[in-house]
């Protein structure tokens, strides 16, 4: 396994960080944080260090926001626009090897979903996918899921108040590409974050066409 690295990224919204390992082998799997911490949850490291070994390449990317130790994420466009820039950037220096598969956990899986087919992508895989706000079930982000054009899956906890996983399948039932994993927690996945990998890479392995 080569790495790991961290790479400094000039975004229009300021500097982004990549932590990246792995050889690429097998692919590239680039990573998004969510809106309540970075790339090192426990969640994106496990998964990170399991795929690495597995023979991808993957860069864990910490939006702008976050490098400059904001608390708060700004509006889903800023996201997206500092996510292309980092994508852009790595493709220009040849680091996004073989089969790209694009993902994260929560507000950055929303923009893995958003940018895939932008991006070429030949998979996306989510973790925690907030369906909806907590409580407010009727403003949903299925059109996101739905909307993406290639295989997909979703690693959702059994608890999750932003979207119980029956619910995301439900949501899901049109998009003939996707798959939809139940673990045990809530939607920090906190609570077996080895079985979400295991999840995720399950998929990676098993279902992702090669």
């Amino acid at each position: 396994m080569t790495g790991p690295t961290t790479t400094p990224v000039d975004t229009p919204h300021g500097p982004a960080r990549v932590l990246s390992a792995g050889d690429g082998r097998t692919g590239t799997l680039v990573l998004g944080h969510g809106a309540g911490g970075g790339s090192e949850s426990e969640d994106l490291a496990v998964l990170a260090a399991e795929a690495a070994d597995a023979g991808w390449l993957v860069h864990r990317v910490d939006q702008p926001w976050r490098v400059a130790g904001k608390r708060i994420a700004p509006a889903p466009p800023r996201l997206d626009e500092a996510w292309h820039a980092v994508l852009d950037r790595l493709r220009l220096l040849d680091r996004l090897p073989g089969r790209l598969v694009l993902g994260g956990r929560s507000a950055g899986a929303r923009v893995a979903c958003r940018t895939a087919a932008e991006q070429g992508a030949a998979g996306v895989l989510t973790l925690a996918f907030p369906l909806h706000p907590p409580g407010k079930p009727e403003k949903s982000r299925a059109p996101e899921l739905v909307g993406v054009p290639v295989p997909l899956v979703v690693v959702q906890g059994e608890t999750d108040a932003m979207g119980l996983p029956e619910h995301v399948a439900a949501a899901l039932q049109g998009h003939p590409g996707a798959s939809v994993y139940a673990v045990p927690g809530d939607h920090s996945l906190k609570k077996n974050p080895h079985l979400v990998a295991a999840a995720a890479m399950s998929w990676l392995t098993e279902v992702l066409p090669h």
